[in-house]
């Protein structure tokens, strides 16, 4: 073996050396074979990768850190060779490659424009590769496919702690110059031991030349062929910078009501979805994947029935069809009381009534302050006064107002079907939703603020239809329109990787800096559609979410299904929610609050009163807060968190583990994952894996959880693919029973897995 090859081999069996001893891992054989190669170390690398990926498992799973480890030796060879410095560093210069990379249009210039070149030297020496250590391979593999940078061409330039590095930078670049470089550090620190990740937007286009930070997006559509085009435009714009999109349809008028008084002339609500169906698929985002919409209905909408919960199911009129997207119902209490009237014989008999939001605007007469119609969808049900069912019960005794009538139970058993078989609609408890707003102020009281959610049904804030109000010819002979932007939902997200950041104590430190971080892509973002832009300065907004909760299970021994998990979920997340209204409040008393703050339930304090936070931190805080504001309007949300997740080498947001051992099949790859920190003790906490567990348990840990949360939580239920309906039906009372604001997908064990939209991932 000549001396070239023999040290290119010792490259690989250092690595191999490090990781065997580190995790103990039993690669004596690996180590001959190696040894007994003759060919390059990028070979030899290769064919050592596929042996340790062939050897995770059960019984043997620490091996996907070795694997991670001669994946990062192919990492730094491509890269070192494409930035033309010496392998052994590993790293080349940090100041270089912002450079060269900024030279070559992959970097936005804002960062050459920001930061001097000192300050690039002295942030490339905080760069520690050692970090790189803490990546397991599927997350490794994640990082580098769909995230690092690379030039035109697809040649890697960049490396997971420079990605890093780049996101702190970009999202610090507008503080105090005095105070700027520590803040890039402490940002760097909590991404860099992945005690956090940021949002798939974040991730990917942070310090980039395209794409924007954000991740979902929800706007309601105005009851006109203006509202219904011009949303169709606006979501085209923003899902092709790869945002999620949540659209509300429960403004637009009925099939076969009137238009312009003529009468049976409305097509309905499914054509409409079907355009955006089309958008959907044609506008995709950046040519990685089509774009991802859902569409909320109210059940008290007469299309609800006239083909909306048929859309993605398989049987039925294909021209009626729309796969494409995603759907979910919205559901007043008064719905659910209505399932649960029964006679003698105990048949459910009770009577559901729907309208055409247009003709109960013509014909109930109900207005706004400024004299504009209101509908059934604009109140909701207060604990005290029932705002909604009395508006309901009106329109049921109008006589002049056309309606459709059905069993309640009719109408859930579509919506039960139509789960199974495609996993969605999503439910949105609009009531409880509206009920724990903390901005709802700023209409009337019991007028509903907020319509549906997102893609991902964890956002909630407030929400109006944009509308135009003048089209004139300008002196230059340029056609004007005008519109009148309404509050177009923004979220900006991103989670705690709780296994990594609870057991090392550092939730109080790692929330401070993650809600400033959030707090300031607000100030960095670009989005194309200005109403957008303008609702996320007036209530600036943030999604601080959570994952790993099974994994956090495992490695404190709590059993899923257990009295002791809930307790958990509640005393965690109230430690998350009071550490993030705390960071919150001082950077309002730093920066100032936002726009809304007076007369929310922040400032009269009833926020905290409708919880239940009557210790002495939490009094003391209340105060502070009444005293010095808020930074953000809405703090906390749950996403589902699953590539991200994956990146962090923990479990997905706060679902059950999928199985102990499974198989990774993406696009480009297939190999076996373990559950994170399997071991001889962690394995009976995971054993029982999604299907399996009582769903009760994990509706009980989210109402627990639910309390703390000012948003809402991705919550999926598991189960098996021949539930009883009655059986179904129950775990759907059961989450409306224990203040459950959403409920994301039914996923059945007879569906195939269902492709998510990874931008509400965070």
């Amino acid at each position: 073996m000549n001396a070239g090859i023999q040290t290119e081999l010792n490259v690989v069996l250092e690595a191999i050396n490090k990781a065997a001893e580190e995790y103990s891992i039993p690669a004596e054989k690996l180590i001959q074979q190696v040894k007994a190669l003759n060919v390059s170390e990028s070979d030899s690398n290769q064919q050592a990768l596929l042996y340790a990926l062939n050897q995770i498992g059960m019984d043997q799973p620490n091996w996907t850190y070795l694997a991670a480890r001669l994946y990062l030796n192919e990492l730094y060879s491509t890269a070192s060779e494409n930035r033309m410095y010496s392998r052994s560093l590993k790293y080349g210069s940090f100041q270089q490659l912002v450079h060269r990379l900024s030279e070559k249009g992959i970097y936005s210039p804002k960062l050459l424009n920001s930061y001097a070149n000192e300050e690039l030297v002295e942030l490339g020496k905080e760069i520690n590769p050692e970090q790189d250590h803490l990546f397991n391979y599927i997350g490794l593999f994640l990082l580098t496919d769909r995230y690092l940078a690379k030039d035109h061409d697809g040649n890697l330039y960049e490396l997971p702690q420079e990605r890093f590095m780049i996101i702190a930078m970009t999202i610090m670049q507008k503080e105090d110059p005095s105070l700027r470089l520590e803040l890039v550090k402490e940002a760097y620190w909590a991404l860099s031991n992945l005690y956090m990740t940021v949002a798939t937007p974040t991730l990917s286009n942070a310090g980039k030349n395209f794409g924007q930070l954000s991740s979902c997006f929800i706007d309601t559509v105005d009851d006109s062929l203006d509202g219904i085009y011009l949303n169709n435009w606006d979501v085209a714009r923003l899902s092709k910078d790869g945002g999620g999109i949540g659209i509300y349809y429960g403004k637009v008028r009925a099939l076969g009501s009137d238009i312009k008084k003529f009468k049976g002339n409305s097509s309905g609500v499914v054509p409409w979805i079907r355009l955006i169906n089309d958008t959907a698929v044609s506008v995709d985002q950046l040519g990685q994947r089509q774009g991802a919409m859902a569409i909320y209905l109210d059940l008290f909408h007469k299309d609800i029935m006239n083909g909306f919960l048929d859309l993605k199911t398989n049987n039925g009129d294909e021209r009626r069809k729309a796969h494409d997207i995603f759907t979910g119902v919205t559901i007043p209490d008064l719905f659910m009381k209505k399932l649960q009237e029964v006679d003698v014989n105990g048949r459910s008999v009770g009577e559901w009534a729907t309208f055409c939001p247009h003709q109960v605007k013509t014909i109930m007469g109900w207005k706004d302050k400024d004299g504009s119609p209101l509908g059934l969808e604009d109140f909701y049900d207060e604990k005290e006064t029932k705002y909604f069912t009395e508006k309901y019960e009106e329109a049921v005794r109008n006589p002049l107002l056309p309606r459709k009538m059905y069993r309640a139970m009719d109408i859930m058993a579509r919506i039960m079907v139509a789960q199974l078989e495609t996993g969605t609609p999503y439910m949105f408890y609009r009531d409880e939703v509206n009920r724990q707003n903390p901005n709802k102020h700023l209409l009337g009281e019991g007028r509903t603020s907020i319509y549906c959610s997102n893609l991902c049904t964890e956002i909630t804030q407030n929400m109006s239809a944009t509308t135009i109000v003048n089209e004139y010819e300008d002196a230059d002979g340029n056609s004007v329109i005008v519109r009148k932007p309404g509050d177009f939902v923004v979220c900006n997200l991103s989670s705690i990787n709780l296994a990594k950041a609870i057991p090392s104590n550092v939730l109080e430190r790692l929330v401070r800096i993650q809600v400033r971080m959030l707090d300031n892509v607000i100030d960095l973002n670009t989005i194309s559609v200005g109403q957008a832009e303008k609702t996320n300065k007036k209530y600036r907004a943030i999604g601080l979410g959570t994952f790993g909760w099974h994994h956090l299970l495992a490695l404190e021994k709590i059993h899923w299904e257990s009295e002791e998990a809930v307790d958990y979920a509640d005393r965690l997340y109230e430690d998350i929610a009071y550490n993030t209204i705390k960071a919150s409040m001082e950077l309002a008393r730093e920066k100032g609050a936002y726009s809304q703050f007076s007369d929310s339930e922040w400032e009269t304090g009833m926020y905290f009163e409708r919880r239940g936070y009557y210790s002495d931190r939490w009094i003391e805080l209340r105060n502070q807060v009444s005293q010095n504001g808020l930074r953000n309007g809405w703090l906390m949300a749950i996403a589902p968190n699953s590539s991200t997740a994956k990146i962090g080498g923990s479990t997905d947001g706060i679902d059950p583990l999928y199985s102990v051992e499974y198989a990774e099949e993406k696009k480009n790859f297939k190999f076996k994952v373990t559950a994170p920190d399997l071991n001889h003790v962690t394995y009976d906490y995971y054993r029982r894996a999604r299907h399996e567990l009582d769903q009760v348990w994990s509706i009980r840990q989210n109402a627990a959880r639910q309390r703390h949360i000012d948003q809402a939580i991705s919550f999926n239920l598991y189960v098996r693919h021949d539930i009883k309906a009655k059986d179904l039906l129950n775990l759907h009372m059961e989450a409306w029973r224990n203040g459950l604001k959403t409920t994301y997908y039914v996923r059945s064990t007879s569906q195939s897995e269902i492709a998510e939209c990874e931008a509400c991932h965070s």
